[in-house]
This record gives C-alpha cells, sequence and structure tokens, in this order.
C-alpha cells in the first residue's frame, strides 16, 4: 500500500496505470498518444524511469520534463521522422496507442467502423499501427471502456494481435509484444495460455460485473482481482503542480 493522505481521482489513477508501463523500460523512447498517456510518460520519466526517452511531440528529443502544453527548456536533439523510423524497426520504442476497437487477442482497429469496402464510418487510418506492433512493444490506452470498443472481432485490424501475428509464423512473433491495456475501468493484459485479453486489476470503485458487461466478448477473470495501485502523495503532486496543472486529465476522464 501506498502512504497516500489525498484522494486520487479516476484519471489519476488512469495516469499511474499508463506510467507503469513505462516502468524498468530503460532508455527507450516513450511514444504516449492521448492526454492521459502523455502525463503518465512525464511523470514515470520523473519517478521510477529516468532513462526514458521523451519528446515534444514534433521532432525534438527533450531533456527536462515541461508541463503539458509547455516547451521544453532542454533539447538533447533532433529526432528527424527517417530516424524515428529506425527506433521503431529496431525495437527502441514503447508506444501507447489509442483504438477504436480492440479484439481479445488485441487486434486494434483505429481504420473504419464496417466494411472496408464500404465503411460506415471512416477514421484515422491503419497509419503506422502494423509496424508498431510487429516490432516494439505496444500498449493501449481507452478513455471510455464499452463494448464498441472491446468488441468480438475488429471491424479491420490495424494494430496486429496475438492470433493474427502467431498466424504469421516467426517474422511477426520475434519482436510482437502487448503489454497493457489501460482503459477508464482497469488494468488488462494477454498472461493466458491462449494468449487472449485478462483482466488484471480494477480502478477503484470499479466492479468485475461493471467490466464483464462493458466488455463485447468473454475476458479471462482470476478468482481473486486486485485494485489498481493507489498514486502516492509524490506521484499526486506532480500531476497536478508540475505535469498537468491546467487539469487536463480530467476532461480525457471525468471524475
Amino acid at each position: 500500500m501506498s502512504s497516500r493522505t489525498t484522494t486520487a481521482t479516476r484519471a489519476e489513477y488512469c495516469v499511474v496505470a499508463c506510467a507503469e508501463a513505462w516502468r524498468g523500460a530503460g532508455e527507450v523512447l516513450a511514444s504516449p498518444m492521448g492526454t492521459v498517456p502523455m502525463i503518465a510518460a512525464r511523470l514515470a520519466k520523473l519517478t521510477f524511469s529516468p532513462e526514458l526517452l521523451l519528446t515534444d511531440g514534433e521532432a525534438l528529443l527533450i531533456g527536462d520534463v515541461p508541463a503539458i502544453g509547455a516547451r521544453a527548456e532542454v533539447v538533447e536533439g533532433w529526432l528527424p521522422y527517417r530516424q524515428h523510423l529506425a527506433l521503431v524497426a529496431t525495437g527502441r520504442r514503447h508506444v501507447m496507442m489509442g483504438a477504436a476497437q480492440l479484439d481479445r487477442y488485441g487486434n486494434q482497429n483505429i481504420s473504419c467502423i464496417g466494411d472496408w469496402a464500404r465503411p460506415a464510418r471512416q477514421l484515422l487510418g491503419v497509419r503506422g499501427a502494423p509496424v508498431n506492433t510487429l516490432n516494439n512493444p505496444t500498449s493501449y490506452w481507452v478513455p471510455k471502456h464499452s463494448p464498441r470498443v472491446f468488441v468480438e472481432r475488429v471491424d479491420m485490424v490495424s494494430g496486429v494481435g496475438y492470433d493474427r501475428a502467431a498466424a504469421a509464423g516467426h517474422s511477426a512473433t520475434r519482436y510482437h509484444r502487448i503489454p497493457e491495456v489501460i482503459s477508464d475501468l482497469g488494468i488488462f493484459d494477454f498472461d493466458t495460455s491462449d494468449r487472449t485479453m485478462r483482466l488484471r486489476s480494477l480502478h477503484p470503485g470499479v466492479t468485475v460485473e461493471q467490466v464483464a458487461r462493458a466488455t463485447g466478448f468473454t475476458l479471462t477473470i482470476p478468482d481473486e482481482v486486485p485494485y489498481t495501485r493507489d498514486p502516492t502523495d509524490e506521484e499526486l503532486r506532480l500531476i497536478r503542480e508540475a505535469v498537468d496543472p491546467k487539469g487536463l486529465r480530467d476532461r480525457e476522464v471525468p471524475a
């Protein structure tokens, strides 16, 4: 248990849960996508993962940890697109992406809803998701857990899940890894015999039944599910005062 003396919000539990994905990562590039993951990567850098590499979100490696929206004062280097791709191809990056859909094997969709030939909704597009998922650790952040996101089968595979990587063979499985899925309800992983999604922890105030109802497939649920760890007082101070003083986290995960 932590020595927390103040009450953390659901958003702050999510920040700490996302930050934990980079614990012990070493000198790798953190690529957070979304407000909560951005706060989380900076929190990890300030606490238990000081070797983590951060960028300004565009093309600069930064040496300090500015608040969200503030300009970095310490620039350590230039990270052009070509060099960024080299980091991806060599596995020296841990990206945390979003997902319009995720299935039980970790296949992700950010491209379209409905039949690919005639979609009902056009989304962001596949982008670099296949390369991300086959060459470096890829975790996912879902700010609103629902059956519309956690689906039995994704409409299009953008990010590669465990079943499709296995079907493609060694070249696909060699570096493929999905460490965690974090949502506003809990933390999930794929540490099961058939590599399907497992509920690893619940955020305080959330029940197993609530997670099951909000998931469009059958999760692996252990007999005893722990709660997500509490933020420490120092982590809460850093989140509230140093990294996200404007409270942007609460817009993504309302109290």
